[in-house]
C-alpha cells in the first residue's frame, strides 16, 4: 500500500479543483505546494459557466460565485474610445452566468476552504517536491531536502516552468511572443462610469485592456512599446502615467503592483508518462484574450480526476486514463486558436488595417443573423469529445450527435417537488442515465433495457417535460431546456458520466444498451463521501491531516 492514492503538486486553482474532487470522490490525497499561502497577485481574471458548474459538483459554486461579478458586457473600442463591438456571451445551458470576473486570491482560499472539508486531503504548505521516481507500484516523491513518499499516481500542476515536467524530460513546445506586457492591479478608491466593463482599447498607437475585477479591485494592461524603458514604466510615475492616458488618476485608485509577463503559446508534448499526469499550465499555455487558461486547466482536473478514483477502485479499461489527453488536448487547441485570433484584432499596430477593421466589425454586427452569432459568442469553441472514453464516435445522424457533449443543466423538479439544479438531483460525480419516458431504451426480445444499468450500480432517472408531476425516479424539467436539447439530438436516452458528458446515447425507442454496454461496477459506483459545509477559512495550512484510508470504490 503506498502512503497516497494521488499526490497533487501545485495548490493554484487547477490543484485545489483537483484535491476537492478527488476528496469529494474519497481518495486519499497529497497536496504539495512551494508557497506558505496564496499567491498574493491576481493572474486570472476571469471564468465561464462550465467552469462554475465543475465548482458545483463540489459544493462550492455559490460561494465562490458571491465573490464574482456576471453579466457585463466586453467592449471592443477604437482610438476614440467608440464601441465597435460590444460582446455579450449566451449561455450554453450549464445553469451559472456565462462569463464571471473574479479575483484569484480571494477564489484560492474558497477552494482550499473547500479542501479542508476532508480528512483524508493533506496538504503541505511551504514545501516542495524536489524529485520523483516512479516504477511499476506507484510513485515515489521526495518532498524537501530528504522526505519520501508514495503514491499510487501524481498530478503536476505546478505552472507553465513546471519543475515535475522538465524532470520527466517532456518538452514544451510552441512560442513566446516578443512584444512584453505591462500589468497593473489597483484597489479601487472612487468608482467611474465604466468601472464595472471590460473594455479591449483597440488604439494602434498603444492597446490597452481594462477590466473590472471583485472585491474592490481593477485591472490593466499595456503593451511594452518600442523604446519604452521598462524598468521606468513599473515605477509609481510610470504607472500613473498609463493610467493618467485613460483618464484614471490617483484619487481614483491605490496601486498594488506592476509587472511585466509576455505571452506564450505552449504544449507539451505527452500529458502522461506513466502514473504522472500534467495538468492546467504545466500541460498548456495560452493567451489571455478569451480568458481560459486557468478555465481549461480546471476542465483538466475534472476530466482527470473520475477516470484517476476509477482505476484506484480497481477498473479495468483500455483506455481509460489515456483518454484524458485524447480528450482534453483537441479542445485546448481550439481554444488558443480562438485566442490568437481575438488577440490580433485587439493588438493589431497598422493603422490602415484598423481603419477597416473598425467599421467592418462595426456593420458586420448589424448584420441579422451573422450579428448575433459574433455578439453572443457562439464562436465559442464547446467542450465536445469526438475520441476518446465514449460508448461510440459521434456521428452526423441519429442519437449519436449527442455523444461527447456535455448535457445542458435546467433547473428541475426533483422527486420530492424541490426546485434544484440538474447535477445536484443526479448526484454531484455520478453516473446516470437519463430517458424521456416509459418504454424507451428497453431492449426488445433481450430483457435488458435499464436493468443492466441499475444492476451495476447507475441511478436511471425519467426526464419529464414541464408540467408534469415529479415522482419516484422522476425529474421535471421546468423550463424543458434538457428535453428539448434531446429532441434536438434525437435522443430518447442518455448514458452520462460523471463529468456530464454523454458517454453512449440511443433514439426513442432504441436500446440504450445496444449502443452503450454497462460499465463494470468498478468504473461507475465511486464512493461519494457526503457533503459538508464549506468551512469560511483553509484548514490543515500545516499539513498535519492524517487518516486512515478511504476507500474510492463502495
Amino acid at each position: 500500500m503506498n502512503d497516497y492514492q494521488v499526490a497533487v503538486i501545485g495548490y493554484g486553482p487547477v490543484g485545489a479543483t483537483a484535491a476537492n474532487l478527488l476528496g469529494r470522490l474519497g481518495v486519499r490525497v497529497l497536496v504539495v505546494e512551494r508557497d506558505a499561502d496564496v499567491y498574493s497577485r491576481a493572474r486570472a481574471i476571469s471564468t465561464d459557466e462550465e467552469v462554475v458548474r465543475i465548482w458545483q459538483r463540489v459544493g462550492l459554486a455559490d460561494p465562490l460565485a458571491a465573490d464574482m461579478i456576471a453579466e457585463k458586457p466586453i467592449d471592443f473600442v477604437d482610438a476614440e474610445g467608440r464601441t465597435f463591438l460590444s460582446f455579450t456571451p449566451k449561455t450554453f445551458g450549464n445553469g451559472h452566468p456565462p462569463q464571471m470576473f473574479l479575483y484569484q486570491p480571494a477564489l484560492e482560499r474558497t477552494l482550499r476552504a473547500g479542501v479542508g472539508r476532508y480528512p483524508h486531503v493533506e496538504v503541505l504548505l511551504g514545501h516542495e517536491c524536489t524529485d520523483l521516481r516512479q516504477d511499476a507500484d506507484g510513485v515515489e516523491l521526495t518532498i524537501g531536502a530528504s522526505r519520501k513518499v508514495r503514491a499510487d499516481y501524481v498530478i503536476a500542476a505546478d505552472g507553465g516552468s513546471s519543475p515535475t515536467r522538465t524532470r520527466l524530460g517532456i518538452g514544451f513546445a510552441g512560442r513566446t511572443y516578443e512584444e512584453r506586457w505591462v500589468v497593473i492591479d489597483t484597489k479601487v478608491r472612487r468608482e467611474w462610469p465604466e468601472v464595472n466593463r471590460m473594455r479591449f482599447h483597440c488604439d494602434p498607437a498603444r492597446p490597452a485592456v481594462d477590466c473590472p475585477t471583485p472585491l474592490g479591485h481593477h485591472r490593466w494592461e499595456f503593451p511594452v512599446l518600442p523604446g519604452d524603458d521598462e524598468a521606468a514604466l513599473v515605477t509609481p510615475d510610470g504607472v500613473l502615467g498609463l493610467l493618467a492616458n485613460q483618464g484614471i488618476g490617483p484619487s481614483r485608485v491605490d496601486v498594488l503592483r506592476a509587472v511585466i509577463y509576455r505571452h506564450h503559446v505552449r504544449f507539451a508534448d505527452r500529458w502522461r508518462l506513466g502514473r504522472v499526469f500534467l495538468a492546467g499550465d504545466a500541460a498548456h499555455v495560452m493567451p489571455p484574450w478569451v480568458g481560459q487558461g486557468m478555465a481549461s486547466g480546471v476542465r483538466d482536473a475534472e476530466n482527470l480526476c473520475w477516470k484517476l478514483a476509477a482505476a484506484l477502485s480497481g477498473a479495468d479499461v483500455d483506455g481509460l486514463l489515456d483518454s484524458y489527453e485524447t480528450e482534453r488536448m483537441p479542445h485546448v487547441r481550439a481554444l488558443t486558436r480562438a485566442a490568437v485570433a481575438v488577440g490580433r484584432v485587439i493588438t493589431e499596430r497598422r493603422r490602415v488595417v484598423t481603419a477597416l477593421r473598425d467599421p467592418l466589425l462595426r456593420g458586420l454586427c448589424l448584420v441579422p443573423g451573422l450579428g448575433s452569432f459574433v455578439r453572443e459568442g457562439r464562436w465559442f469553441p464547446v467542450t465536445r469529445y469526438r475520441r476518446g472514453f465514449l460508448a461510440e464516435a459521434p456521428g452526423l445522424r441519429g442519437a449519436r450527435r449527442a455523444v461527447g457533449r456535455h448535457i445542458p443543466q435546467p433547473w428541475v423538479l426533483d422527486s420530492l417537488g424541490r426546485r434544484v439544479r440538474l447535477d445536484d438531483a443526479l448526484g454531484n460525480l455520478a453516473w446516470a442515465v437519463l430517458h424521456t419516458g416509459t418504454g424507451v431504451g428497453t431492449a426488445t426480445g433481450t430483457g435488458a433495457g435499464f436493468e443492466a444499468w441499475r444492476s451495476a450500480g447507475v441511478r436511471v432517472h425519467e426526464l419529464r417535460p414541464a408540467g408534469e408531476t415529479p415522482g419516484s425516479g422522476a425529474l421535471v424539467d421546468v423550463e424543458n431546456v434538457l428535453v428539448d436539447w434531446m429532441r434536438a439530438h434525437r435522443a430518447g436516452a442518455l448514458a452520462v458520466r460523471p463529468d456530464g458528458v454523454v458517454y453512449g446515447a440511443a433514439a426513442p425507442g432504441s436500446s440504450l444498451t445496444s449502443s452503450a454496454r454497462p460499465l463494470s461496477r468498478s468504473i461507475i459506483s465511486l464512493d461519494r463521501d457526503k457533503e459538508e459545509p464549506c468551512r469560511s477559512t483553509p484548514s490543515g495550512s500545516t499539513g498535519s491531516r492524517r487518516t486512515g484510508r478511504p476507500t474510492a470504490a463502495r
